[in-house]
């Protein structure tokens, strides 16, 4: 009989990439990807049988550890003869994770060295680990300027972070902050307009802290950004309210190539919840940050990250929250129920609330939610807004506005443009237009 590892010295052709959690992953990802095709490598969906499978996995749940050791082992399960690589967040934080099948492994670091490990592994034949006990303290640098099948494309500008909120593991899987350099930031954005893209969107784990390791910062990045010719939205993915500074704001004021909106994680609507997170700020700080945007931008639409059921969250704490964010009337809240992260300050609080509850907290507010979303839809009725073309199928074109709202027009439109609509009703998750 001829053995697993013999059956895998044909030459690989077909790989299946899968991508778990954040837009930091999803760059990683078409970077992987952009390497794979240049390197001959035929790339299919992920549930098709293949001769390698690449999981970039996630680890900002429980859920998310769930989902990542699901689809490593469907992947092992659905051709057990391929080559099956797990990378990423879950891998960091579950450095010990072993599985029978599992061929290469790595964290965080080394993503972008794929093709010499798979290299490597056929050559040896033997299970492959690149773990390190600390993440470098250097941006490792990936470089993209196509990302098929997509109207807005990602650059990641930073990566790392080192906030320490109690409820998170994230700077213990992706380390220290570090930047992309400057200039090829500018060249990535300038090569991706040459290329038809018209909108892009910054990303990074802690994206308004790009900088801090190159005596730079955001804002000077961002006088830098929009001087792109023929970029017409810039996007930042999301930012911490302490780093909306004056320098920065100014920029936003001034610009309009970035677009009306922000996702702005508030976490928690009491100080109570806030100061047992770590966050760096309090309501007061919030609410006249919010305001401050507003006051330059009036249309802007402000959506932001809900964490509910923290330990020692009352009820009245609850409530609070629900109605801070009534007060700020934001646009849409991604709201989470906390889960416990092992090694988190988080794991030793006291007071931790049913998952039942949790879950109840989080249907509660995702009704908040929806009603807010729909005010702020209605606000566009019978008004004029330019949408990007994103998607057209059966006579139907969608696109989202800058300010994100998602619209749906009743015309076959082309791909990759701008037009000019009035929005004539809301048929939720959509504005209709015409």
């Amino acid at each position: 009989m001829v053995s697993r590892m013999e059956r895998r010295e044909c030459t690989v052709r077909t790989v299946g990439v899968l991508t778990l959690g954040c837009k930091v992953n999803t760059y990683e990802s078409e970077y992987i990807i952009s390497k794979l095709k240049e390197n001959n490598y035929i790339i299919k969906e992920f549930d098709d049988i293949c001769d390698v499978y690449i999981i970039n996995t996630c680890t900002v749940t429980n859920t998310s550890d769930i989902k990542s050791k699901k689809m490593i082992r469907a992947a092992i399960k659905r051709n057990p003869d391929a080559c099956v690589v797990a990378m990423g967040c879950f891998i960091e934080a579950n450095k010990d994770y072993e599985i029978e099948g599992l061929d290469i492994v790595i964290g965080n670091k080394d993503k972008s060295k794929i093709i010499e490990l798979l290299d490597e592994y056929f050559t040896k034949k033997e299970t492959l680990k690149r773990l390190y006990k600390e993440e470098k303290t250097v941006f490792e640098d990936m470089y993209i300027t196509d990302f098929p099948g997509r109207t807005r494309a990602f650059v990641k500008i930073q990566d790392g972070c080192e906030n320490f909120c109690s409820y998170c593991i994230i700077p213990f899987v992706r380390g220290k902050c570090r930047s992309k350099d400057k200039n090829q930031v500018i060249k990535e954005i300038t090569d991706l307009v040459n290329n038809g893209y018209q909108e892009v969107v910054l990303t990074g784990i802690h994206t308004g802290n790009y900088g801090v390791d190159l005596n730079t910062n955001f804002a000077t990045l961002l006088k830098e950004l929009v001087k792109i010719e023929g970029l017409k939205r810039l996007r930042i993915s999301s930012i911490e309210i302490t780093e909306l500074t004056k320098e920065v704001l100014d920029v936003i004021k001034d610009n309009k190539v970035i677009v009306d909106h922000m996702h702005i994680p508030l976490q928690a609507g009491s100080n109570e919840v806030l100061k047992l997170m770590n966050r760096k700020y309090d309501l007061d700080f919030f609410y006249n940050k919010i305001k401050e945007i507003r006051s330059i931008r009036p249309e802007i639409s402000i959506t932001t990250d809900v964490l509910v059921g923290f330990p020692g969250e009352t009820e009245s704490m609850f409530q609070r929250t629900i109605q801070t964010c009534r007060e700020l009337e934001l646009t849409k809240m991604h709201v989470f129920p906390f889960s416990l992260r092992q090694g988190t300050k988080a794991e030793t609080l006291p007071n931790h609330i049913e998952t039942e509850e949790k879950k109840a907290r989080a249907r509660r507010l995702l009704e908040v939610s929806r009603e807010l979303e729909l005010n702020y839809y209605n606000k566009y009725i019978n008004k004029e807004v330019e949408v990007l073309v994103e998607e057209t199928k059966d006579g139907v074109s969608f696109g989202h506005t800058g300010n994100y709202l998602y619209v749906k027009i009743n015309k076959e439109l082309e791909h990759n443009t701008f037009v000019t609509v009035k929005i004539t009703s809301i048929e939720y998750p959509y504005c209709i237009a015409e």
